[in-house]
This record gives C-alpha cells, structure tokens and sequence, in this order.
C-alpha cells in the first residue's frame, strides 16, 4: 500500500503520495510554479532554480527535484521567492539572447525583470553552427538547460551526440571534439530541437524562411543530398 504525505502549499492542504515533488504536489493543488530547465518528459536536475519555493528551510529548494515531506509548509509565490525569480532573469537577460525564446520571455513580464540590471556584464557569445541541412545551433541563445544533452541521451534518444564543454561561466553545449554534427552518432531526429526552450536549436528551413528566401533555395539548402552509387 502507497504511503501518502499531507502538506500545505500556498495555505491549501494536498495529500499526495511519498515521493511526490514540490511542484507535482503544486499541480495537483491547481498552483503553477514556473520552470525553464524542467521538462516534463526528461529527468529533473534543477540546474535553472527558477522553480524555487520557501519550505521553512535555511535555502530555498527546487521544487522540481525536492520531494515532499509530511507537515511541509510551503510558499510558492513570496515576496522573496518572486525577488529570486526576478535576478535569475535578469541575469538570463545580461548574459545571453532571449528574444526568441517563448518559454521564458512572459516570465520576464510576469516578474518585471529590468533586463538592462546586469547590462555591464560579460556575455556569453559563441559560433553560430551551421554544419547540417536540418537545423542550426546558435548557442548565443543557449541557457544550458541541459534538455538537448537529456533527450540526445539516456532519457530518450541514447546517440549521445551532445555533451557539455568548458567549466563555470564558458560551459556550452557541444559535441565529442567540437567535431561537426555528421561527424557525430547524431541521427537528425530532431528531438533536441522540439525541447530547446530557446532559439539555440532551430531547424534550417525555419531559420532561412526567417531570412527571407524563397521555397526553391530553401529546399536545395536543406535536401540531403545522396552520394551517387560507383559503377565497377
């Protein structure tokens, strides 16, 4: 038999079963606790903390990774949680492009992120990769979610194409030897693109539409071209 745990969250009492996380235990109550690196079919790491709750405890915790315990009070939209949100996006905002990433920019509204706060900060820049005829990494927009690594790997995919490279402030996203995606176990499923919560990852006809081409140049750039057959 399940044990279940009882808990308040936001003043209302929710009982869900052992193990259940914060922000599970939060949706079945009808309260929405945002997240970013969080993706619902992929394994929670709470890189981003934007999920973050007061429970009574010295920190805040990451309610995508922190389950539930019996009599846990929790408050999950205080003056000082929205404070922790709002310099997380600020600092987002500082340090690489947001302008086309859906998931995060009604965040910045909602919790009126000054997205100039940081402005004399260092950014993160890097090469825009365009080494394939399905989609191009453009990792200036990359926030190291994680998910594209997640789904290429053992949550879904197992090719293992992507990885992580650098340390601190200079880590990215990146293949085995920074070798170029063909060159890699990558099989174009276009996994890491359906999760990307950004415009790191966005496939090559979006990207040449965008540009302004036209259907017939469009498709001669992004057709993969087969290598013809030798005649002995």
């Amino acid at each position: 038999m399940n044990e279940s745990v009882t808990l308040t969250i936001d003043g209302r009492e929710v009982t869900v079963p052992k193990g259940t996380t914060i922000l599970d235990a939060a949706a079945q109550a009808g309260i929405e606790i945002p997240v970013i690196c969080y993706h619902p079919h992929l394994t929670a790491n709470g890189l981003c903390r934007i999920c973050s709750v007061e429970a009574g405890a010295r920190v805040q915790l990451a309610a995508c990774v922190t389950e539930v315990s019996d009599g846990m009070e929790i408050v999950t939209n205080s003056e000082n949680v929205r404070h922790g949100r709002r310099t997380i996006l600020e600092m987002l905002a500082a340090t690489v492009d947001l302008s086309e990433a859906p998931e995060i920019l009604p965040l910045l509204d909602e919790y009126d992120a000054d997205q100039n706060r940081f402005a004399g900060g260092a950014r993160r820049t890097a090469p825009v990769y365009d080494d394939n005829p399905f989609f191009i990494r453009d990792y200036n927009q990359c926030i190291n979610c994680w998910r594209c690594v997640q789904v290429c790997g053992s949550d879904a995919q197992y090719a293992f194409a992507l990885t992580f490279d650098g340390r601190g402030f200079y880590t990215q996203i990146a293949t085995f030897m920074d070798d170029a995606l063909p060159d890699t176990t990558c099989v174009f499923c276009g996994q890491c693109v359906g999760v990307c919560p950004t415009g790191a990852l966005k496939p090559k006809r979006q990207a040449l539409l965008e540009q302004g081409l036209d259907p017939d140049a469009i498709f001669s750039q992004t057709r993969r071209k087969r290598k013809k057959k030798r005649r002995v």
